[in-house]
């Protein structure tokens, strides 16, 4: 009939002579619903769109998937969320859709501008443009090119620097410490030699004084204070003359210690135990008992004494066992036994030679016995 229908960017349908169209004018395409889908998008849309997809320009399709995916899932009326909302929802997706195209169409026009700077240049897929260069850089592929060469080289240099800059603190580091080393030793072995210079001086002035002249030993060789052929005569005397002058290990001085505590506590008991007597009276008893007690705590603090001594006796032949309380209390009272029988025969003996005495003196023995009382 020689008549087209055209749509406009308002939705509405004109009948149009197929003669006054121009031959460059492209007919916009339409879906259901009178909503268009044009390559053309005013620039007020378009930045609406990226704030309501609270994203900026230039942002990948990767951000703009999660970021409506995040806007869907909260105002989707069946999403049950309290946010949903239709209106809001209906937005998103618009706004979706409109970036969606804005991000087509650059691509479109970076890919024709590509090809129109190196047309002889081999095409690589899409895809590896933006998979390559470590993700540095903007722009065409060959700008990003350049920019990733460029970034290479600032990195490499920056990594011969920090290599160069430890190597070098490592060596000033070495360096310091072997100096403070050297200082030290040094300061050492001045501080020795001075010590023994003075020594060595003191001994020969007292030496040219005659000093040492009144000794009963001078001129004469060392005593031996062992026989055995078995030790070092010089270790032997070293040994001997720093135990003579009070200088004895640990373990041995806390070893004469513990051997002479329980010969103390073996005579008290023994002591009070004969101070009591017998026989044994309900007083005497509880007395008994708590001396008994009293004897039990000593002999306990003294077995953790030797458990330190074990520690550091450096002999294991030479250690020491715990005191059994109950043990040494028998072993004291039969030790006051023996001596309580020990006592009546001494008595016994005595009123045997007084007797005796009495038969062969006679009176002259009680009377001197008299005069003596």
């Amino acid at each position: 009939s020689g008549f087209v229908m055209l749509t406009n960017k308002l939705g509405h349908h004109l009948m149009v002579r197929q003669a006054m169209i121009p031959r460059n004018l492209k007919p916009f395409p339409y879906i259901s619903g009178n909503r268009m889908l044009s390559g053309y998008k005013p620039k007020s849309n378009i930045k609406d769109s990226y704030k309501i997809l609270e994203l900026e320009e230039g942002c990948s399709l990767d951000d703009i998937r999660n970021s409506y995916r995040n806007l869907a899932k909260r105002y989707h009326p069946d999403s049950g969320s309290a946010t949903a909302d239709s209106e809001a929802f209906m937005k998103v997706e618009e706004a979706y859709r409109v970036v969606l195209s804005d991000v087509a169409t650059k691509k479109k026009s970076n890919e024709n501008n590509e090809e129109e700077e190196d047309p002889f240049k081999s095409k690589a897929p899409q895809h590896r443009h933006y998979l390559s260069f470590e993700g540095v850089g903007f722009g065409t592929p060959s700008q990003r090119e350049k920019q990733y060469m460029q970034f290479r080289v600032d990195r490499a240099t920056e990594q011969v620097l920090e290599y160069r800059k430890q190597r070098l603190e490592s060596q000033y580091a070495m360096t310091d410490l072997m100096k403070a080393k050297d200082v030290r030793q040094s300061k050492k072995v001045k501080i020795t030699q001075a010590v023994e210079r003075l020594v060595e001086d003191l001994i020969q002035e007292s030496m040219a004084k005659g000093d040492f002249d009144n000794l009963s030993g001078k001129g004469k060789p060392l005593q031996k204070f062992s026989d055995c052929p078995h030790i070092d005569p010089m270790t032997h005397n070293l040994n001997r003359i720093l135990i003579d002058n009070g200088y004895q290990p640990e373990w041995i001085l806390m070893q004469k210690e513990i051997r002479e505590t329980i010969e103390q506590l073996r005579k008290s008991i023994v002591a009070s135990r004969s101070e009591l007597g017998g026989p044994m009276t309900p007083y005497r008893q509880k007395q008994w008992n708590h001396i008994c007690e009293q004897f039990i705590e000593d002999i306990r603090k003294l077995n953790k004494r030797i458990d330190n001594f074990n520690l550091v006796v450096p002999i294991l032949s030479r250690q020491m066992v715990h005191f059994s309380a109950d043990k040494e209390i028998v072993r004291a009272q039969k030790t006051y036994e023996a001596l309580m029988e020990t006592r009546e025969a001494s008595n016994s003996d005595t009123k045997e030679n007084e007797e005796e005495n009495v038969k062969r003196f006679g009176w002259k023995s009680s009377l001197f016995k008299w005069l003596n009382l």
